[in-house]
């Protein structure tokens, strides 16, 4: 029976869940993380999990299952990094937005917007995943829609003109993609009083229902 290794990926910590166990561990992220002491951190605390194979969350860009660019909180060495031969397990890598964007998915037409540190982005279409990279996209004052939505916006503006501006940028996104619904994930999302209209609350864990589900079939990269 195969068993699933999640990795999600952040700035401050890497979540690790194997398929059908509760328990969900942690090891430290930041700047100073390289791939080579990520997985040595993953074997430390998962020695007695025995996983067949990995799905990898990362936070960037992923092209045809490649990591395309170096990290913006974390170490080098990233890009052409063997994590196949490394872990000795057959890995799947996507964008981590991607991965808790599938965990959220319930059909049709769904755009995916994580309020964290930035603004990660994905739409789904019938099963049909685009990673994307809206948030850095400018949108107003010479600033992207990240510096207004995501972390930094929420520390420039106060809580109440970043909400404003979160209830804006959903619904434009929402109109521009045709979306019949909106999942607002990420760690500041739960800091919303009020969901925008077509929009509902996303939740982190659902990231490792992702990990899972890509491995199950229904899902097209």
């Amino acid at each position: 029976m195969d068993r699933t290794l999640v990795i999600d990926i952040g700035g401050t910590h890497v979540k690790l869940k194997l398929q059908d166990q509760d328990e969900i561990k942690k090891l430290g992220s930041g700047p100073d993380l390289t791939p080579e002491i990520m997985i040595q951190g993953i074997r430390d605390i998962i020695h007695d999990w025995n996983p067949t194979r990995i799905t990898m969350g990362y936070p960037g860009p992923v092209v045809k299952g490649k990591i395309h660019l170096e990290p913006a909180n974390l170490g080098r060495g990233w890009v052409d990094f063997d994590f196949a031969k490394t872990f000795a397990l057959p890995i799947q890598i996507v964008n981590d937005a991607a991965m808790q964007a599938m965990g959220s998915y319930q059909g049709g037409r769904m755009l995916f917007l994580g309020l964290g540190t930035g603004l990660g982005t994905t739409f789904i279409i019938n099963g049909m995943v685009a990673p994307l990279e809206l948030g850095h996209l400018p949108y107003r004052k010479k600033l992207s829609f990240e510096q207004w939505v995501g972390a930094a916006g929420l520390d420039r503006l106060g809580k109440a003109r970043w909400q404003k501006s979160v209830h804006d940028v959903a619904n434009r996104l929402r109109d521009a993609f045709i979306a019949d619904y909106v999942v607002l994930g990420g760690g500041n999302s739960k800091k919303l009083d009020e969901m925008p209209l077509g929009c509902r609350l996303g939740d982190n864990k659902n990231a490792f229902l992702g990990g899972e589900r890509l491995w199950e079939g229904g899902f097209t990269l």
